[in-house]
């Protein structure tokens, strides 16, 4: 009896068992495509048709040493890897379009393949004359890199076999078409076949894969999570067209700390790798000014200080209007009720922006504190010092819960010219270095003490 056909929307990945022009879960219209399955056919059996074989089993307690690594000897992609280069591991990066994932991945080839490891690029979106010429631009003419422009899985795979490569870059994985399925390119059934074969492979054959994706609209690799969760480490490339900062994330890594961040500069020859990114993001701050707030946080195992900016400002609309660029609305939402409901400062009537400046995306708890600041001085119009950094987070009832890696934070503020840090009071006793640190216990007390309000 033939198996039903099942149906993947290619935007958020619901199935359905039946195509309909719009997608339930999503909203967007003709992304319903047929999902053929990985392996079908008239003679296929079922697992419980015969045995298979037993496999060997071993205890925790083994004595293997842990896999090899190589350098690339670009550190910011060294440290976001993990300290470098896994053997037979699978690595999927995305971005979006135009941020620059094939120039970082074309340096990141050049270093490895001029490491001694036998690169491969196959690029499925340029023609190998497009790609020469980035190559060109970028100073990489030079670099041992095998290159080669196919979109046929089934050829790749029998490439890769006969070359014995130790490295091999896909660009993309969206491009990649398997003649095993019954769909067109890109479509939730090829990526997974795709993924799926090239993960097999690099486990196989002990060879590193990196897959670049493609993410939809919502920042989201484009085509089913299952391919995030068959592979080793997922990478995002992160960045504002507007601004020169791009930012590599882990936000997966069976080899390393996830969320560590490595911060490269976009240049005309290139990605720069950035080895003191706070100075960076703070090299365009002038003097101190209403709404402008330095916030101490920690990306990975690395402390990180960015501004936080707000304007607050009379709304001549019935709902007023509330945007965040770089943090989480949600979050600002909950900071915006503290503020009104334990301190008594209301925000109706009035419009609010925070942004994160430099392009930086925020997500730790612990800038809680500075966002308040930031809002609190752009709606009394009066500047903090310049030379202040803030942290911590607030709860819903309005106390201060200290952050983690107060040390490391004040550090980092202290190395590049502030001198003076307010945070939240308990937590473990720390050394404030040369700084003055102002602890608080709540939120009331931050906002009587540096407004003289509440």
């Amino acid at each position: 009896m033939k198996k039903p056909a099942g149906f993947t929307c290619t935007a958020c990945g619901a199935s359905y068992n039946k195509w309909s022009g719009r997608c339930d879960a999503c909203g967007e219209w003709n992304t319903i495509t047929e999902d053929a399955g990985l392996s079908t056919g008239a003679g296929s059996k079922s697992l419980g048709a015969r045995r298979g074989r037993s496999i060997a089993l071993t205890d925790l307690a083994t004595d293997e040493a842990p896999p090899p690594r190589t350098q690339s000897g670009l550190a910011e992609l060294d440290r976001v890897l993990g300290g470098g280069l896994v053997p037979a591991s699978a690595i999927l990066v995305g971005g979006d379009p135009g941020i620059g994932k094939s120039t970082l991945l074309l340096q990141a080839a050049a270093r490895f393949a001029r490491a001694g490891l036998k690169t491969l690029y196959v690029s499925g979106e340029e023609a190998s004359a497009q790609v020469r010429m980035r190559a060109r631009r970028l100073g990489l003419s030079d670099a041992p890199v095998q290159l080669a422009a196919e979109t046929n899985l089934r050829d790749i795979l029998t490439t890769l076999e006969s070359e014995k490569p130790q490295l091999v870059v896909i660009d993309s994985i969206q491009t990649m078409w398997a003649d095993t399925v019954d769909s067109a390119p890109g479509s939730v059934s090829q990526v997974r076949a795709a993924a799926h074969e090239l993960t097999t492979f690099a486990k196989r054959r002990g060879v590193s894969v990196v897959m670049v994706g493609h993410v939809t609209k919502d920042g989201q690799i484009a085509g089913p999570r299952v391919v995030e969760h068959m592979v080793d480490t997922v990478l995002y490339f992160e960045g504002e067209r507007g601004h020169q900062f791009r930012i590599l994330r882990a936000v997966k890594n069976r080899f390393g700390p996830a969320d560590e961040i490595g911060v490269f500069e976009m240049t005309g020859g290139g990605l720069a790798e950035v080895a003191n990114p706070s100075a960076l993001f703070l090299s365009e701050r002038g003097e101190p000014s209403a709404g402008s707030v330095v916030f101490a946080g920690i990306e990975g195992t690395r402390p990180v200080l960015v501004e936080f900016q707000a304007l607050v400002a009379p709304s001549s609309l019935s709902q007023p209007r509330r945007s965040v660029v770089g943090w989480d609305s949600g979050r600002l939402a909950m900071i915006l009720a503290v503020l009104e409901a334990r301190c008594g400062i209301p925000f109706a009537g009035l419009d609010v922006y925070l942004n994160v400046a430099g392009g930086m995306k925020v997500t730790e708890p612990a800038a809680d504190l500075a966002a308040a600041a930031a809002l609190l001085s752009a709606r009394e119009d009066a500047a903090l010092p310049g030379e202040t950094v803030i942290f911590g987070e607030i709860s819903l009832s309005g106390a201060l819960r200290p952050a983690s890696q107060t040390e490391n934070r004040l550090k980092e503020a202290e190395k590049l010219g502030f001198t003076r840090a307010i945070a939240p009071a308990g937590g473990k006793p720390v050394t404030a270095g040369g700084l003055t640190l102002t602890k608080m216990p709540d939120l009331t007390r931050f906002v009587g003490e540096t407004f003289g309000a509440g």
